[in-house]
Formats: structure tokens, C-alpha cells, sequence
């Protein structure tokens, strides 16, 4: 058997990065979509001059790297500048993504998680099963992301409205871990799906780091 991949994912503010980062304690490889998606365009790559060439040179900082905060204000509010950017950064993230795969599994490695917030709305659910979907109320979700990026109540839900809602994802999922409580109770159910997982793909259990 190869490497199974499986996904992670969430909505905004929903803790998933806290459950990779609960994965990676237990010894599991995981691939970040969203450092992909920074590393496919940093400053000097090809995906960087497509940007620029796409949204304009306003983008950059004036360090010649990408604003990610202005690109975002741009196409969270433009569907059709968010088409633009995708269909630079996603074939782009799916090399990279191939590319790490396969070196964990040159590794030795049976099993990795495939960390990505647009998992489902990218229509990949059903390639990286079993999917977990990390889940909190709406409430949470804008409460949390204001919190952590200094947004605004209408910026979060304006990023929000360019994902599908968490109930969708839920439906899809195979494994859905809540992240309404505390910290600890999420890392036990993150343990308990982890558990579930290698089990199921006949993987066995690493001390934790």
C-alpha cells in the first residue's frame, strides 16, 4: 500500500490548524495548504509575477513580497479577481502538494494529512478520504477571526461568504471534531480520530512528541 493522504479542513476560525498541530505531535506528516499557497507565490516565483500581472503591482509590499491582507480585501469582495487568483495559485499548490507526498512517502511514511481550508469547496473531498472536518459555530468562527487577524466583523463575514458553510463540510465528513470548547477536549478528539484512522489503515500509534 502507498501513502494514504487524508484531508483536514474546517471554516474560518474553526481551530483546524490546532488540530494538525495536535497531528504533528502524535508523529504524523502533515502537508499545510496554506504554507504551500504563501511558498507558490513568494517573492521571485513565477506565481508572484502572475499575480502582479493579474491584480496589479499594488499588490506587492514594498519589499517586492505579496500583501496578502490587500489581496485578500481584494478578492474576497470580487468573485471574479478570486477566480483570477485560483486558477494561478491552486494548480500550482497541487504540483507542490504532489511533490511533498511523495517525499514523505520515499520516507517510509504510510500515512499524512492533507491540511487545506477550501478542501471541499476545490472539490477534493473525495480524494483525500477519510476527510475530518473541524466544526464550531458561526458565532465562534467570526469571534475567533477577528480576534486573531485584527479583521472586522464585516471583513470575517465577507470571507466567510466565500466559503461553504461548516454544516456543508460537516456533511461530507467522515470524522468531525468540535472546537466549541476547550483546547484539551478538542486535542482528545483529535487523538481519538487520529487513533481511529491508523487503525483503520492498519498504522500503528507513535509516542507523543
Amino acid at each position: 500500500m502507498g501513502l494514504v493522504l487524508f484531508g483536514l479542513t474546517g471554516g474560518l476560525g474553526s481551530g483546524k490548524s490546532t488540530v494538525a498541530a495536535r497531528f504533528r505531535a502524535q508523529g504524523l506528516p502533515v502537508i499545510d495548504a496554506d504554507a504551500l499557497a504563501r511558498e507558490v507565490v513568494a517573492r521571485g516565483t513565477e506565481g508572484l509575477a502572475e499575480v502582479v500581472r493579474a491584480l496589479g503591482p499594488e499588490v506587492l509590499q514594498p519589499d517586492g513580497s505579496l500583501d496578502r491582507a490587500r489581496v485578500a480585501a481584494m478578492v474576497f469582495s470580487d468573485p471574479d479577481r478570486r477566480r483570477q487568483l485560483n486558477a494561478i495559485v491552486h494548480p500550482r499548490i497541487a504540483a507542490l502538494t504532489a511533490e511533498r507526498a511523495a517525499a514523505i512517502e520515499a520516507r517510509g511514511e504510510p500515512l499524512a494529512c492533507y491540511e487545506a481550508a477550501l478542501l471541499v469547496e476545490n472539490r477534493l473531498a473525495d480524494a483525500f478520504r477519510p476527510l475530518v472536518v473541524v466544526a464550531v459555530p458561526e458565532e465562534i468562527q467570526v469571534a475567533r477571526a477577528m480576534a486573531r487577524d485584527g479583521a472586522t466583523e464585516a471583513q470575517v463575514r465577507a470571507r466567510l461568504a466565500a466559503q461553504l458553510p461548516l454544516a456543508d463540510k460537516v456533511a461530507l465528513a467522515d470524522y468531525v471534531i468540535d472546537n466549541a470548547g476547550e483546547r484539551a477536549a478538542t486535542e482528545r478528539q483529535a487523538d481519538e480520530v487520529l487513533a481511529s484512522i491508523r487503525a483503520r489503515f492498519g498504522v500503528a500509534a507513535r509516542p507523543l512528541t
